[in-house]
This record gives structure tokens, sequence and C-alpha cells, in this order.
């Protein structure tokens, strides 16, 4: 809850900043891959990810000079699937995490009506749940992430990372209708009891966005 005081404090905060302010929700596709280091000195293993539906309330405000901030408020669902790679049937251990995102980016412009956006900029969030979906395999001779949605398994709840993404809008009087591709590394290590020494994901979203404007850009005499 604090997280969210804090995010609706800079919201309220730029408003006064920026001359043009629009409102409006995104959606998509979301998918994600995960790597992890079982100890210190072992090497990195990656682990196939999860694709899910993802979608954001978005406060968008810009200036005269094709730059602003874009704020987002997002459902994100990220996890892995983790294959045991021997026997057949393939075997496989799911576990998805669902988190409230909120991702802070500058964002750059080139064009009028329509344009083309690149973005970036950290990111938080707070871990909503885990759910463990399957569990298929048990290897003792070999490390295999551990489960994450039990009532022991007390993941680690604060999200942080980088966020980049780039698209094209275009404008219809007062509204926008925004594609666009973003990619974020989260540098959050779920692991909290030392099972694994360190994991990392990256994100892949597809989404679409529809802004309208609230608040309209007054343009110098």
């Amino acid at each position: 809850m604090r997280l969210i005081g804090i995010f609706l404090l800079l919201l309220i905060s730029m408003q006064a900043s920026f001359a043009q302010t629009s409102v409006g929700i995104r959606g998509g596709y979301s998918t994600s891959s995960y790597s992890y280091r079982a100890t210190p000195g072992s090497r990195a293993s990656s682990v196939p990810g999860i694709g899910r539906q993802t979608f954001a309330f978005v406060f968008e405000y810009f200036s005269a000079k094709n730059a602003g901030i874009e704020a987002n408020l997002q459902y994100l669902s990220i996890g892995f699937a983790e294959e045991n790679g021997a026997d057949d049937p393939i075997l496989i251990n799911e576990t998805e995490f669902n988190y409230l995102k909120m991702p802070l980016l500058s964002s750059f412009f080139i064009g009028k009506s329509g344009r083309f956006q690149i973005k970036v900029g950290p990111h938080f969030g707070y871990l909503l749940n885990a759910k463990d979906l399957r569990r298929e395999f048990e290897n003792s001779s070999s490390i295999i992430l551990p489960t994450y949605g039990g009532e022991d398994d007390q993941p680690r709840k604060l999200m942080y990372g980088i966020t980049a993404g780039a698209g094209i809008s275009k404008l219809f009087g007062k509204s926008t209708l925004a594609g666009e591709v973003r990619f974020a590394y989260d540098f959050t290590n779920p692991e909290n009891l030392d099972r694994v020494f360190e994991i990392s994901s990256t994100n892949l979203e597809f989404t679409l966005a529809y802004l309208f404007q609230i608040k309209k850009l007054k343009q110098k005499e």
C-alpha cells in the first residue's frame, strides 16, 4: 500500500509539471524467461518461461519538446516452466508469480499525429501471490528450482528492474491508439530461504494502448 501511495503522489506532482495529460488502458501478451545459479561457483542455467495476458492503467504527460513521462499501474504474470530434460514423456515444474508492477518511464517521440516513441526507465512492483501450477518431478542428483507457492516458501515481495520499449502511436482528436514492444530485465531474486543462490528474469510484452487526453497542451505565443 505504501508503494501505491508514493505512485499516486508522483502522479499528482507530475500533473503540475507537464503541459498535456492523457489517461488510458494498455493490454496485450507477455512472455518471460528465467536464469539461475544454484551455487555461487556454478554456471548459469536458463529456464523456459510462461506466457500470459497483461493489462495496465496508463498515465502520460508530455511537453512541446517531444518528451515526457509515462507511468503505469500494471498487472503482470511471469514465471517458469522447468523441464527435466531426460525422461519421455518430459515432465514439467511450473510456477507463476503475479505482480502489481509500476514502470516509471521517460518517453521520447518523433512526429505529430503519427509518432514513433521510445521509452526507458525503472520499474517497481509488489508480489500479489505465487502459484505452483505443476510439480511433476524431483531430482536429488541435480539442483532444480524450488517451489514458491507453498505456505513455507516465503518468496520476496518486492520487484525492481529496468524497462525499455519502442512503438508507434496515432492521434485521433483527443484519443491516441498506440502499439508497443516492451522489454524488461528484473533484478528481483524471489528466493528468500537460500535454496538457490541467484535468480533473475526477463520479460517481453506486445501491447496495444488507448489513451484519452484530459488536459490540453497550451501552445506558446
